[in-house]
């Protein structure tokens, strides 16, 4: 009779070791046991030589609904399975209808649940109008954080919220030990760094950056962070492009405040002088591409551990929404989720930074972050058995040719790539076998934080 389900053996990547010749072992969809030795008895076991088996990635920041009508869960799903990402956090901003209340969110879990071939989590926010009443409602339809803008791209879909009324929205936070994540752009600062681009008739791929300089960035992530220690709740920049930002949390941390911070893998792959000159539109995101010298500034303060979180803010475009002449009239934002693994064991390695920043930052952090550690985040007894395996096989990456992508196009394809996600498991499952996803929609599972206080008294 076999002892497990499964047998997995390489090099086991965790926070704070490399396994060489380490095993993993599933039974009933749970990790069962980690560590070395002979090989157990089990229904299906793999000697995987020197392949990487990592914990699934959570990736913190997933747009499956920005575009109307275009990825959706199916896909955006789809391109994590194939990415060795086995948990999305998706952003409420959905385009017709925005998930800020009770309603809207059991209405996302259940056309989510009817698509996700991987487990999925959400975000929520508020209409401004309503003001902060229905974050606790929200709380208990199970959302893992909330998210906010001090920047308004749209009035309705992804509205600015001023600063009386964040306070609000954290003070309505705070009791629950929740997170509020906040997109760091100061509106005014920025509407007037626009207006002169414009004035000055740039229109090419250097306007995107003029009109969002570091500082636009910086202002706005003090005003979250001292936000946060004014109504003692956890404050979260949702994506930093500069070094100086990261600093600015660690500071706050120092002082004894809850002030996390992420990096999206683009600020650590694509850079201004190169990328965004090449590919234009198609590398626009907010807050802005930064020089290469911020670039390697980032991957020091992944290094030295200042960095909270690692995801993709994956939004998939069509290309007529980023293929404009105009840099700033095309929409903000790339497609990321099947890739973001492998940018970053190639980005530590090229720089000499141990792949546990991997397990760390893609997966034991966000799980940590959005409290789901209780069963998601780490190759532990008993958490669900969500593994990705890497194998050392070169490849040129191409969104089309993969076709695990709704659209063709990503600002990785031609990138050279050392190590390629050969599997991906969902709780013991294989989802991805190295070449198609095998997980069905409607496989993957709703997850929500364990709740940290009571919400309502009993009655």
């Amino acid at each position: 009779m076999s002892d497990f389900d499964l047998v997995l053996k390489g090099t086991v990547v965790l926070p704070d070791r490399l396994v060489e010749g380490g095993l993993v072992a599933v039974r009933d969809g749970k990790i069962a046991f980690v560590g070395q030795g002979a090989m157990p008895a089990a229904r299906e076991r793999h000697d995987l030589g020197q392949a990487l088996i990592l914990p699934g990635a959570i990736d913190a920041q997933v747009h499956s609904l920005s575009q109307k009508d275009q990825e959706d869960f199916v896909w955006s799903t789809r391109s994590a399975a194939a990415g060795g990402v086995t948990t999305i956090v998706d952003m409420p901003y959905d385009e017709g209808d925005l998930v800020c209340s009770a309603e809207a969110v059991q209405r996302k879990i259940d056309h989510a649940g009817a698509q996700a071939r991987v487990d999925f989590a959400l975000y929520g926010t508020i209409d401004p109008e309503d003001g902060p009443v229905r974050i606790l409602e929200m709380v208990e339809a199970g959302v893992a954080a909330f998210k906010f803008s001090t920047f308004g791209t749209d009035p309705k879909r992804f509205p600015r919220i001023p600063a009386a009324l964040l306070e609000d929205c954290f003070a309505a936070i705070a009791p629950t030990g929740l997170t509020a994540g906040v997109h760091n752009e100061d509106d005014e600062a920025v509407r007037a760094a626009i207006d002169k681009v414009k004035a000055a008739g740039i229109t090419d791929y250097r306007a995107h950056g003029l009109s969002r300089p570091p500082l636009t960035e910086l202002l706005a992530t003090n005003q979250i962070y001292e936000t946060g220690a004014a109504t003692g709740c956890p404050a979260h920049v949702v994506h930093c492009s500069v070094g100086r930002g990261y600093e600015i949390a660690s500071a706050y941390r120092a002082q004894g405040y809850r002030a996390t911070i992420e990096c999206c893998i683009h600020y650590l792959v694509l850079d201004e002088e190169n990328d965004v000159k090449r590919l234009g539109g198609k590398a626009k995101i907010n807050p802005p591409i930064r020089p290469r010298a911020e670039v390697e500034k980032l991957w020091r303060h992944v290094a030295d551990g200042t960095v909270t979180l690692v995801s993709t803010d994956h939004v998939s475009w069509s290309e007529n929404r980023k293929t404009n002449p105009d840099m700033l009239a095309n929409a903000s934002g790339v497609p990321g989720l099947e890739v973001m693994v492998p940018l970053f064991v190639k980005g530590a390695l090229e720089r000499g930074i141990p792949l546990t920043r991997a397990a760390e930052l893609v997966a034991l952090n966000p799980a940590r972050h959005f409290r789901l550690d209780h069963q998601k985040g780490a190759l532990e007894i008993g958490k669900d058995a969500d593994i990705a395996v890497l194998t050392p096989e070169p490849y040129t990456y191409d969104a089309a040719a993969s076709g695990n992508n709704v659209v063709g196009w990503s600002p990785y394809n031609g990138m050279h790539l050392p190590w390629r996600v050969a599997a991906t498991y969902n709780r013991g499952r294989l989802v991805f076998d190295g070449k198609a996803v095998l997980s069905a929609p409607g496989a993957g599972r709703f997850v929500r934080p364990l709740p940290s206080l009571p919400l309502r008294e009993a009655v």
